[in-house]
C-alpha cells in the first residue's frame, strides 16, 4: 500500500453540493471517514476481552488507506476548512489521549500540519492552549514519524508571524520541550528528523534571544522525557551545546542542507557572550567544537580539487562555520591562550597553518567566482530578468568574505615566526597565497599584515622582500 494514496473524487452520481468547495472531494466521504475515526479511538462498545496492549496493534488496513487519503487532501484549502469546519482538531485530540497506534498519531498530526499552512487555520489552531500544549507533549513521542509531523507542525506555525509569538512563550513556559529537543538531537539517527527540529530551534533562536539564553542557561534540572512505556523516564543533564554537535555530526553526510541548519545555530549561540562562553567552557574546552568546524573547513568544503564556484554553493554554511570559529578563535586569544600558543601547548593553535591556507583558498575561489560574475553581467547586461538573485548572491558572499578576512586578519596577527616557517614548508604560505590575502586585507587589516609581515621577515626575507614590491604601502615602515 503506498503512504499516500490518492485522494477520492465525487461520483457523478453524488447529489448536488457534495464537493468540498471548488474541489472534487467529496463531504459525505470526509464526513464518514472522520465519523469512523471517532469510532476508533472511541467505541460505542468496548470489548471487555480486548488487552491493554490492544490498542498497539496496526491500524485496519482500509482506515488507514483512507485516513492516509485525508492526509492528502488536506493539503487543498478548500478541504483544510472543511475539516476546521467539522471540528477535526478536536477529533485528532481524542486521538493523541486514548491511541496508542502510533501510525495513526503520525497521521493526524500530519493532517494539522497541513491545515496549519493557511493562516486562518493556524491562527485558530495556535490559539487553542490545550491543543497547543497536547501538541508540545508530542515532542516526548518515542516514535520517529510522529516525532517528523509534529516538528513540521510546529515549523509551520512558527513561521506565521501572527502566531509565532504565541509558541515562542507557550515553548518558553515548558521546560519539557528543551529536554526533549536536546534527546532528540543526541540520539536520533533518524537525518530527516534531526534536520526538521534543527530547523525548529534555529527559528526559535532567531525569532527569540530570551528563550535562546534560557536554553544556553539550562540544562541544570532532570525533568521526564520519552520512554518506551507508559512509566516517566529521567533524561540526562542536557547541554545545548554537545547536544548540537551531536546532531550536527549525524546529518554532516547525508544532509548538507541540516549541516547548515546546525551551523547557523551555532553561530546564533556566538550572538550572545553566554553562548560563546558555553561553547569555549564546555569540560572539553570547546575542543569538540572547534576539532569539527576546523575538519569541515579543513577537510570537506571548498577543497583544492573542487571548482573555485563551489564556494557559491557552500557560502551560507561557510560564513556560519567560519563566524563561530572567529568567535572562538577571539574567545582564547582573551583568555592568555597566547602563552600557551607559543608553548604549542595549546589545542586552538594546533593545525594553525592548514586553517589559515583554507581561509586564503576561500578568497582566491570567491576572486574567481567574482570574474566569473563580471563575465556573466557582461553577458546578459540587456536582461532585467535574475538581477535580484545575483544581487543577493554577491550580499552573501561579501559577509562570508567580511568574516574570512576578520578571522584571517586575527590569525596572521598571533602567528609566530615557528608557526610561519611551519607554513612556507607546507605549502600553505607561497608568494602566491600571501599576495592573495594581502590583496583581500589591505588596507582595512594593515596591523594584522604589517605584523605578519615583520614575522614572515624573519623565516624569509625573500618572500618578504617581493611581497612589499607588490604591495608598496607596506614599506612605509621598513
Amino acid at each position: 500500500m503506498d503512504r499516500n494514496p490518492s485522494p477520492p473524487c465525487s461520483d457523478a452520481e453524488e447529489e448536488e453540493g457534495d464537493a468540498v468547495g471548488n474541489t472534487v472531494y467529496s463531504k459525505h466521504w470526509l464526513f464518514s471517514v472522520l465519523t469512523r475515526l471517532i469510532e476508533v479511538i472511541a467505541p460505542a462498545e468496548p470489548d471487555p476481552t480486548a488487552s491493554p496492549e490492544g490498542a498497539r496493534a496496526e491500524l485496519d488496513e482500509e482506515m488507514e488507506n483512507d485516513i492516509c487519503k485525508v492526509w492528502d487532501m488536506s493539503m487543498d484549502e478548500d478541504v483544510a476548512l472543511f475539516l476546521q469546519e467539522f471540528n477535526a482538531p478536536d477529533i485528532f485530540m481524542g486521538v493523541f489521549a486514548k491511541s496508542k497506534c502510533p501510525r495513526l498519531t503520525e497521521i493526524c498530526v500530519g493532517i494539522l500540519g497541513n491545515m496549519a499552512c493557511f493562516q486562518d487555520i493556524c491562527m485558530s489552531i495556535s490559539k487553542d492552549e490545550n491543543l497547543g500544549q497536547v501538541l508540545l507533549q508530542r515532542l516526548c513521542d518515542s516514535d520517529s514519524p510522529t516525532l517528523l509531523e509534529t516538528s513540521r507542525l510546529l515549523l509551520t506555525c512558527l513561521s506565521q508571524p501572527e502566531v509565532a509569538n504565541v509558541w515562542v512563550e507557550r515553548i518558553r513556559e515548558n521546560p519539557s520541550v528543551y529536554d526533549c529537543v536536546c534527546f532528540i538531537m543526541s540520539s536520533s539517527t533518524n537525518v530527516d528528523l534531526l534536520v526538521k527540529v534543527g530547523e525548529v530551534v534555529d527559528k526559535l533562536f532567531d525569532l527569540d534571544e530570551e528563550l535562546m539564553l534560557n536554553w544556553i542557561k539550562n540544562g541544570t534540572c532532570r525533568s521526564v522525557g520519552p520512554s518506551g512505556d507508559d512509566s516517566p523516564e529521567e533524561l540526562p543533564d542536557f547541554k545545548i551545546v554537545p547536544c548540537i554537535l551531536e546532531a550536527a555530526k549525524q546529518v554532516r553526510s547525508d544532509n548538507p542542507e541540516g549541516l547548515d541548519v546546525y551551523m547557523h545555530i551555532l553561530q546564533l549561540l556566538t550572538t550572545v557572550d553566554e553562548g560563546i562562553q558555553a561553547i569555549v567552557q564546555a569540560p572539553d574546552g570547546g575542543k569538540e567544537t572547534w576539532s569539527l568546524l576546523y575538519d569541515l573547513v579543513c577537510q570537506e568544503l571548498c577543497q583544492p580539487d573542487d571548482p573555485p564556484i563551489i564556494v557559491q554553493e557552500q557560502k551560507t554554511v561557510l560564513a556560519s562555520i567560519l563566524s563561530v570559529l572567529s568567535a572562538m578563535f577571539a574567545s582564547q586569544t582573551e583568555q592568555e591562550y597566547t602563552k600557551m600558543r607559543k608553548s604549542k601547548s595549546c589545542f586552538f593553535f594546533l593545525f594553525y597553518m592548514p586553517l589559515i591556507g583554507s581561509l586564503i583558498r576561500i578568497l582566491q575561489y570567491m576572486e574567481g567566482c567574482g570574474k566569473r560574475a563580471v563575465d556573466n553581467s557582461k553577458e546578459s547586461e540587456q536582461e532585467e530578468t535574475g538581477r535580484t538573485d545575483v544581487n543577493e548572491e554577491d550580499f552573501h558572499l561579501k559577509i562570508l568574505k567580511d568574516i574570512c578576512c576578520e578571522l584571517l586578519s586575527n590569525m596572521l596577527q598571533e602567528l609566530t615566526k615557528e608557526n610561519t616557517i611551519e607554513g612556507l614548508h607546507q605549502g600553505h604560505l607561497t608568494e602566491q597565497t600571501c599576495s592573495c590575502a594581502f590583496q583581500n586585507l589591505l588596507p582595512l587589516y594593515f596591523a594584522s599584515v604589517e605584523s605578519f609581515l615583520e614575522v614572515l621577515r624573519e623565516a624569509d626575507q625573500t618572500l618578504a622582500d617581493n611581497l612589499e614590491k607588490r604591495f608598496p604601502s607596506l614599506k612605509v615602515h621598513t
